[in-house]
This record gives structure tokens, sequence and C-alpha cells, in this order.
């Protein structure tokens, strides 16, 4: 969840960095016009947002209209820079791991307060992690902490926890707390990086369910209010002590049902930013938007994902899945239909992520019918020789799913056919109870930039990401080998024969890389940033002075 923006670490040895550049053209507004004005520190952002699956608790959120929420009224120990692949210190002075990485110590920088004035602790995050982890809480998210030692007590598989504290969590002092890992995790101060890591002040313990309507964080901005399916408003933190402090005045979260309404609000200068533009608009919107256009690569993939607890494909032969992946001509769907605004995927890693792979996926991504047709053929067909993929119609989901569907029906003789959900809530809570018929749409932004965000966390038996049912032992092994690794370019390495894994069983199939093609308003000063999950920084969102 994504769903994808979410101190250097020294042990680091490899940076990616991605381009952040825009490209627009054709229309009235010119550059110069863009950064004519001045800025209105208490001026209000509008954004693009559909409703929050769940309520606005910081392990509850694995999709990114939540997270999109929690990111901007918590703040977490670490960051990543913008464009790459580093960590920066947030709340934290520092994050150090003992010798092989099992053991490590936080370190808080003094002095943060609450919302509610209350001061930001070592107990806060430890509290926070320990309810979140737990069970009994039923947090969306909590198999993220399965890494730490005593996880198995407050998260156990069946019946009651045997404790609400995990023993591998340690106060130290007032800004000073330990974490000891089950086993050591290379990479885990990435992790750190991620909204279920945040921490929670004590008046969350006293009604959790209350504080999820109207949250106090840590963060930039201050939750002020949420009007189910139409808006939510944050408003800036004058208190806030971190390095991102807001430069505006606030953010107002508009609902929207339909990308075209959006995407009008954006041109009449109704709305700042929209998520993506309608596909109804993309061969038009750089000429519309001019400069205000917004053309750029980010780290997220885009997949249809068999549900393997289905009648269909509980006992389905991978070189059926296989079948259907070399039937869908990516090549002529980016390009027609998507206007060349994705990139085939040629890898279940997402591009500008530590351990993507160039071609991981072989054949498997290629377009060859002939062959497709031989694969569904020795894996035993398709059952029914009918699929449906679900997705959610309050985004421009349709046309390519459509096209995909085509693609399949008239390379190997498959019926396939779209199903629609009203909301993305709504398809979110078909996959949460197992209620997807055949396939859905999986689209995964990064939650920290290594290759195990794009593996472990959707394709492990025990993921909060797998929604699909999909185990496979030898995954699941490798992939623990892979975390216990001396080194992170180890640990990327073994992920990268984990991938080979993936190609043979076909936990999902892969279509296209994304890219942000979205708009500004006339009221914004210069160019929105963006972070390498394709989220604004809106920090750094400067709204005009009228």
């Amino acid at each position: 969840m994504r769903g994808a923006k979410s101190a250097k670490w020294v042990a680091c040895a490899i940076t990616v960095t991605l381009a952040a550049t825009a490209c627009g053209g054709g229309g009235s507004d010119s550059s110069d016009d863009m950064n004519k004005g001045k800025a209105d520190p208490k001026g209000i952002v509008t954004a693009q947002l559909s409703e929050p699956q769940n309520p606005l608790q910081p392990a509850n959120a694995k999709e990114s209209q939540g997270s999109r929420v929690l990111r901007t009224v918590f703040s977490g120990l670490v960051d990543y820079k913008p464009g790459s692949t580093e960590l920066e210190n947030i709340n934290a002075e520092s994050v150090k791991p003992n010798k092989d990485s099992s053991v490590w110590t936080i370190k808080l920088k003094p002095g943060w307060k609450f919302h509610d004035g209350t001061t930001v602790t070592a107990k806060s995050y430890v509290d926070s992690w320990n309810w979140s982890a737990n069970v009994a809480n039923n947090q969306t998210n909590s198999s993220w902490f399965a890494d730490i030692k005593g996880y198995e007590d407050v998260h156990p598989e069946k019946g009651k926890p045997k404790s609400d504290k995990m023993s591998g969590l340690k106060v130290v002092d007032e800004n000073t707390f330990t974490v000891t890992l089950n086993s050591p995790v290379s990479y885990f101060a990435y992790k750190l990086g991620y909204d279920v890591w945040a921490p929670l002040p004590e008046a969350f313990f006293k009604d959790p369910k209350a504080f999820g309507q109207k949250p106090i964080g840590n963060g930039p901005y201050k939750f002020v209010s949420w009007d189910h399916n139409k808006l939510i408003k944050v408003r800036k933190f004058d208190g806030y002590k971190g390095p991102n402090a807001a430069k505006n005045g606030g953010i107002d979260f508009k609902n929207y049902t339909k990308a075209d309404a959006a995407y009008s609000d954006l041109r009449s200068n109704n709305l700042d930013w929209i998520e993506q533009v309608p596909t109804t608009a993309l061969t038009n919107y750089k000429q519309d938007l001019g400069p205000r256009a917004i053309d750029q690569e980010y780290s997220a993939v885009q997949s249809i994902v068999p549900a393997f607890y289905s009648k269909q494909f509980k006992d389905i032969d991978p070189k059926v899945i296989q079948g259907l992946s070399m039937a869908i001509d990516r090549d002529t769907i980016t390009k027609k239909v998507l206007h060349g605004t994705r990139t085939p995927a040629d890898s279940f890693v997402a591009r500008g992520v530590l351990g993507h792979k160039d071609g991981a996926l072989g054949d498997v991504a290629k377009f060859d019918p002939a062959k497709a047709k031989a694969l569904i053929k020795e894996g035993g067909g398709v059952p029914g020789n009918k699929i449906s993929i679900q997705f959610n119609a309050d985004q421009d989901h349709k046309p390519w799913v459509d096209a995909v569907c085509n693609s399949i029906r008239k390379s190997v003789d498959v019926e396939c056919v779209g199903d629609s959900k009203p909301t993305f809530q709504a398809d979110l809570n078909a996959r949460d109870n197992k209620q997807v018929k055949s396939m859905y749409r999986g689209g995964w932004v990064l939650d920290y930039p290594v290759n195990s965000n794009f593996m472990r966390d959707l394709y492990g038996s025990k993921a909060a990401g797998n929604t699909s049912g999909f185990s496979n032992k030898k995954f699941d092994d490798l992939s623990t080998k892979a975390d216990k690794a001396a080194t992170l370019d180890e640990t990327v390495k073994l992920y990268q024969e984990a991938e080979q894994i993936l190609v043979k069983e076909m936990p999902a199939i892969p279509l296209w890389f994304y890219k942000v093609n979205s708009g500004q308003s006339t009221n914004i000063l210069g160019k929105i940033p963006y972070g390498q999950d394709g989220d604004p920084i809106f920090t750094d969102v400067q709204v005009k002075q009228k």
C-alpha cells in the first residue's frame, strides 16, 4: 500500500535516484505565470481523495487513501529523501544496529509534542507497536511487527494473546528504546519509514475507536475533521519540530467518486491536485494544462491477481497463469489505451527500488498468443474457460481492464469480463473478506525502497499485503534467508533469487509500471514536488496569495 511516500543509514552501499522531471506543453499557462506571485503561508491546499477503508489508526491503513492522510498527521522515526533511497532522520536522533543487525537502538530527538500537547517519548513508540501488533486489536498491518521478538505472544496464530507486550521492546529512558528481533534484518531501518511505526499518545489507549475518527498525531499537520465520503481537513501544526514543517496552512482532502469530476474541478481551479488524469483526458491533458501537467515515473506496479482461495484458482497449475500473462499485449495497451502513460512491466519489483532487475519476468511478460495457448493447455486450462477482473469504479480502470480482457479473449479464447465495485473501499473490503470471484486489480506502491517490499510484503504467506491466499514454502524460506543476510547488498541479491520463484509460481500477473499523470491548479506557486511513492510532498506545496 501501498500503495505507494511515504540519518542516512551508513551500512547502505547502494543509492538509486529517480529522475524527477515533469513534462507539459501546449496550454495557455506559462511556467513564468506559475512562479509569479508570493506564497501564502496560511493558504489551504485542496487535494483529491477517496474514502479511507478503515479508521485513521497508523497500523490500520494498507491502502493509499488512508495512508495519504496519516502521513500528514503523523511523523515517524525516519523517511526517504525525495527521489532516492537514502534515509533521513525525522523524529529519530539515531537508529543504530548492533554488529549482526539483530538488536537496534533508537534515540529520539527530545522536545517533540503530540497535537494535544503531551510529549512524544520512547514509551509512545513502544506502546504503539505493542498495541498495533496485538491480534485482539485487529489492525490490518499487524504483521509488520512480526520481526520483533515476542510477536507470537501478542499475535498467536490461534487463540488469545499470551501477553500484551512484545519481549523485544525495551524502554531505556525517556528518549531511548531498543528493539530485539527474532533474527537479524539488515534493512530494518528502511522499514521504519512506513506509517505503521508511528507513535501514539496516551489519549489513544483510552478510546482507540474514537481516536480513529479524530486522530491526534505528532506530524506537520493537525487533524481537524472528517465528513465521511466528502471531506477530511488537516491544518498546519505550529509546534512541529521536524525538518519537514508545512509551507502552507493545511489541506482539504476532497472526496470524488468519479475521476472525470475531479479533473473538471482541477481545470476550473476548484481543486489544486488530482491523483490521476482520467483515461478520457490522457491524450489532451498536457495541452489542457500546459506546464501545470505532470508526467513522472514513480515506484509502483499494476498487476492482476488470482484469488487462490477461490474454487477457480485454488489448485491451479501456474502454467495457466503464465499463459494468461503471455496473452496480454502490454505494449499495445500502454501505447494506445493508456497513451504512453505506463511502461510495460518486466519485473515484480518497481523501478527505482533497490534490487529491481530489468527483464526479471523473462518470456512470461512477452506477448505470444501461440505460447500462451500451449501453456494454458499444458496446465489443464482455465476452469470454466472464463475469468473476471475485479476493480474499483471510482478511478478510471475500466478502459484498461476491458483492453486486457479483449487481448486475452482474442489470444487464447478465454472469456474475460470486468467486475466493478463502486469504490476503492468496497473493492478492498471484498479482497479482505475473501469475496473475489476470480481475479482482482492489484496496484502496489513502495512502502520502503527495497525489493523485499514488492515480494515478501505482498506474497509472503503471512504478509498483511497478501489478500490472494498465495503461499509457497520455497519462497517463504528464501525470504527468511534473505532477511537474515549480513548486509543489505546480500539481502537484495537473495530477493532477486526469490523473484525467480515467483516467476515460476505466478502469484500475480504484473502489467505495467506507473507514472504520475496528474496536474495542479493555478492557485499553486511553482511545481508541486513529488515523492518516490507518487504522492505530492504536501508540506512543500505553496499556495499563492490572492
